[in-house]
């Protein structure tokens, strides 16, 4: 009898010391950042995670947990970006509806991982069309304080400034390097905050922007460096023709790449909020761009979705 509780105890020491071997194992994966969606049609939850990790464990995860669908009607995954004892990243993907563990994850409750917000400062924020646009500035402010990103429409922004007409939202901010910058998103879209330097503090929108549905860039601050000269007024950039899809489904893009022209150049990432919409849901898709510079022969250039547009 005394032997057999001998093992007993000797046995339960054993899995006592695998489990907390096991524990200290698995916490040793400390998060970068989360995502939420299909395809790409995915939001920045890193923040939201956060929240969650601090009162919870586990959960079980689904659009009613972060508070938005990024692609209806989609089988959507949560993925959880960690880096490992060996500094390699490796992705975590969980299937809508399932649950998610944080006992593998390093800090998991104290909240001292994930991404903490973008680089660029917000300086204005227009909602309408280029004829008819209403300043959203402050009314951004109150949303991003208490979501860290939201489906964007009228009854976002409380008003209809073109009736009848598609509308966007344009963010006006500023670059690392000085320079200003405009996000489009099309009426209906998620504007995701996770982009953006302090989003949910609301300390940003105070001046620099310059006016105007397309409001003249800012050259950077004067530097040491070298820095590229002007090009000459007869040899500016062109857009000729410009459309983006898929198989067959493209929309001409040609009016949004001309707005987005800075110094001369076009310098941005192909994605499906840069372009404004998602002509072809499901499918990778490709920019195919038709340009001149001043006098010069017309080229031609493709950008596969996710890669970067940088002409001449």
């Amino acid at each position: 009898m005394r032997l057999k509780k001998t093992l007993r105890s000797g046995l339960a020491a054993i899995a006592f010391t695998l489990a907390v071997a096991a524990s200290g194992a698995a916490q040793q994966y400390q998060i970068l950042r989360a995502d939420y969606g299909y395809g790409n049609q995915r939001v920045d939850v890193s923040q939201r995670l956060r929240d969650l990790a601090r009162s919870n464990r586990t959960f079980r995860m689904g659009n009613s947990t972060f508070g938005i669908d990024p692609a209806p009607g989609r089988v959507k995954s949560l993925r959880i970006v960690a880096r490992g004892p060996n500094g390699r990243d490796r992705t975590f993907e969980y299937a809508e509806g399932s649950l998610v563990d944080g006992s593998m994850f390093s800090g998991w409750s104290n909240g001292n991982w994930g991404s903490k917000g973008g680089e660029y400062v917000i300086l204005h924020a227009q909602y309408g069309t280029a004829a008819k646009n209403v300043d959203v500035t402050q009314r951004l402010r109150d949303l991003a304080a208490r979501n860290s990103f939201f489906r964007m429409g009228n009854n976002t922004f409380g008003v209809d400034p073109a009736p009848g007409r598609p509308k966007t939202l344009r963010i006006y901010v500023r670059a690392p390097d000085g320079r200003n910058h405009m996000f489009e998103y099309a009426e209906g879209s998620i504007v995701d905050g996770s982009r953006f330097s302090g989003w949910g503090g609301g300390n940003w929108g105070g001046g620099g922007w310059n006016g105007g549905w397309n409001p003249a860039p800012v050259p950077p601050p004067i530097s040491p460096s070298p820095v590229r000269p002007r090009p000459p007024a007869n040899s500016g950039l062109n857009i000729l023709s410009a459309t983006y899809g898929a198989a067959g489904r493209n929309r001409d893009v040609s009016g949004r790449l001309r707005s987005m022209i800075s110094n001369g150049r076009l310098n941005i990432v192909v994605n499906n909020t840069t372009m404004g919409f998602d002509p072809a849901i499901g499918a990778a898709k490709s920019l195919q761009v038709k340009y001149s510079v001043g006098r010069s022969v017309p080229q031609q250039v493709t950008v596969q979705e996710g890669n970067r547009l940088n002409i001449p």
